[in-house]
C-alpha cells in the first residue's frame, strides 16, 4: 500500500463539528463591523515578495525566517501572505480608493508563517484585520477600541481580557531612542538571549518584547522612550487616553509594548488573556501613518488591527462561552421505508423547506429500516424524527418521534406538518 498524504505539520483541517464555532465567531465580527459602517475587502493570498518586505522590514523575524517565498515560472518571486494590512494597502492603492478619501475597511482568511507549531499558533492561521485610511486624529484610534471592546462584551469575554497601550511616537523619536537603547545594550551584549543579540544590530526595538528573564532584567534601567517621545505624538496619545476615560475603557500603560512589525508609529495596542497561558495575545493593531507612502503612494494617516480567529476560538472554549445550540446542527431528520416513499419524503423535505426555511431537515438516504435510519437520526442531533411508510402515506399523515424529549410519538396530518414543526421548535 502507497503511504496515506498528511496535513502539512501546523496547517490544520477544521473539521465539521468545529466549523459552526468559526461561523459563529465570524458572524458576530461580520454584522459589528457592518453595524460601524465598516465595509470587507478580499485580497489574494499571494502577493510580490517585495510588498512584504518593503512594509514589514527586511530585519523583522517574518521577512528573515518565517515568510514561505517561492518564485514561479516567470521567475517572479511570490510570497505566501503573512499578515493582511501590506496587503490591504497595495490593494487600496491600487484600485484608487485612498487618495483624499477615507476608508473602513476590513477583511478575514488564512496567513502563513513558517513557526514552530504550538497551541494557538499554526503555519497556516487566519486572521480578521480591520484597517482604516485618512483620519489622522486619536479618535478613530478610540473607535477602533471600542469596536473590539464591544466585540469582547457581545461574546462574553470582556472581563478576561486586558488592553495594553503604548506610543512609538515618530520615526525621528524612534530613531533616536533606538540609538540610545543600543548603546545602552551594547554593554550586556553577552549576557543577552541569542534572539536579541542578533536584534541588537538589526531591530533593538523588538527586545524591549524579550521573553528571557535576564534580558528582561536589564531592561529594567533601560533609556525610557518617554525622554525621547516627540510632541504630536504624545498630544496624540493623550487625545487618545481621554477619548477611552471618557467611554469608560479599561487599560493599561506598557511603556515596553512594541508590534513586531517595522511599520508601526504612534498608537500601538494589544488585548491579552492569561486564560491561554503563554499565547496570551488575541487582538493587536496601531498606527502606520507612513505605509501607504512607503509602498509608493501619496502620504495617508492609517490605523488598524487583526484578531487571530484560532486563539480566539480556543479561549471562548476554554471560558465554555459558546451557545450550547451550535452543538445541534439539525432540526428535523426525515426517515423513509417502503415502496415510493424514499421519493416522497425527499419531496416532503423541499416542500417544508420551503414553507419554513428556518427548518434544519435532513433527509435520509440510501434505504435501510426504520430501526437502522432511527439509530441515525438519534446520532444526527435533530430534535425530532419524521417518520413516512406506506401506512402513513396512505393515510396522510407522518409519525413524528422525539428524540431529545420524553415524550409519546405522535402523528401529524401532511398538510399541518410544517405549522406542527415551526410550533413546537419555537417552544423549545
Amino acid at each position: 500500500m502507497s503511504k496515506k498524504i498528511q496535513a502539512i505539520r501546523g496547517m490544520n483541517d477544521l473539521l465539521p463539528d468545529v466549523s459552526p464555532r468559526w461561523q459563529f465567531l465570524e458572524g458576530k465580527v461580520r454584522q459589528l463591523l457592518s453595524r460601524y459602517g465598516y465595509r470587507e475587502i478580499r485580497m489574494p493570498i499571494v502577493e510580490q515578495t517585495a510588498l512584504f518586505k518593503r512594509s514589514i522590514g527586511e530585519v523583522t523575524d517574518i521577512v528573515e525566517k518565517e515568510m514561505y517565498t517561492f518564485e514561479d515560472r516567470n521567475g517572479d518571486s511570490l510570497t505566501l501572505r503573512p499578515e493582511g494590512t501590506a496587503g490591504c494597502v497595495r490593494a487600496a492603492e491600487q484600485h484608487g480608493l485612498l487618495f483624499n478619501q477615507q476608508q473602513r475597511l476590513w477583511y478575514q482568511g488564512p496567513m502563513f508563517r513558517h513557526e514552530r507549531p504550538q497551541k494557538g499558533r499554526y503555519r497556516q492561521f487566519h486572521q480578521i484585520g480591520v484597517e482604516t485610511f485618512g483620519l489622522n486624529g486619536p479618535d478613530i484610534d478610540a473607535e477602533l477600541i471600542l469596536l473590539s471592546a464591544r466585540l469582547w462584551r457581545d461574546l462574553g469575554i470582556l472581563d478576561h481580557l486586558t488592553l495594553e497601550l503604548n506610543t512609538l511616537g515618530s520615526s525621528a523619536a524612534r530613531a533616536e531612542y533606538r540609538s540610545a537603547l543600543t548603546a545602552y545594550l551594547e554593554s550586556f551584549k553577552s549576557e543577552l538571549d541569542e534572539d536579541s543579540q542578533r536584534r541588537l544590530s538589526t531591530n533593538p526595538l523588538r527586545i524591549l518584547d524579550s521573553k528571557d528573564t535576564r534580558t528582561r532584567e536589564i531592561l529594567q534601567d533601560a533609556p525610557s522612550f518617554e525622554q525621547y517621545l516627540d510632541e504630536e505624538s504624545r498630544q496624540h496619545f493623550a487625545g487618545l487616553c481621554q477619548f477611552l476615560d471618557a467611554a469608560g475603557i479599561t487599560y493599561t500603560l506598557n511603556p515596553r509594548l512594541v508590534r513586531g512589525l517595522d511599520y508601526y508609529g504612534k498608537t500601538v495596542f494589544e488585548w491579552t488573556t492569561t486564560a491561554l497561558g503563554s499565547q496570551g495575545t488575541v487582538c493587536a493593531g496601531g498606527r502606520y501613518d507612513a505605509l501607504v507612502e512607503q509602498l509608493g503612494g501619496k502620504a495617508t494617516p492609517a490605523v488598524g488591527f487583526a484578531m487571530g480567529v484560532e486563539r480566539l476560538v480556543l479561549l471562548l472554549e476554554t471560558l465554555a462561552v459558546f451557545p450550547a445550540e451550535l452543538e445541534q446542527q439539525l432540526d428535523v431528520y426525515m426517515a423513509a421505508s417502503g415502496e415510493g416513499a424514499d421519493r416522497y419524503a425527499l419531496l416532503l423535505a423541499e416542500r417544508l423547506r420551503s414553507e419554513q426555511p428556518e427548518l434544519r431537515i435532513l433527509t435520509h438516504c440510501g434505504g435501510g429500516s426504520f430501526k437502522q435510519q432511527i439509530k441515525r437520526a438519534d446520532k444526527s442531533g435533530a430534535a425530532l424524527a419524521v417518520l413516512l411508510g406506506e401506512d402513513e402515506m396512505a393515510r396522510g399523515v407522518a409519525s413524528v418521534k422525539y428524540l431529545r424529549e420524553n415524550k409519546e410519538q405522535s402523528e401529524v396530518a401532511l398538510s399541518d406538518l410544517a405549522g406542527f414543526l415551526h410550533q413546537h421548535l419555537q417552544s423549545c
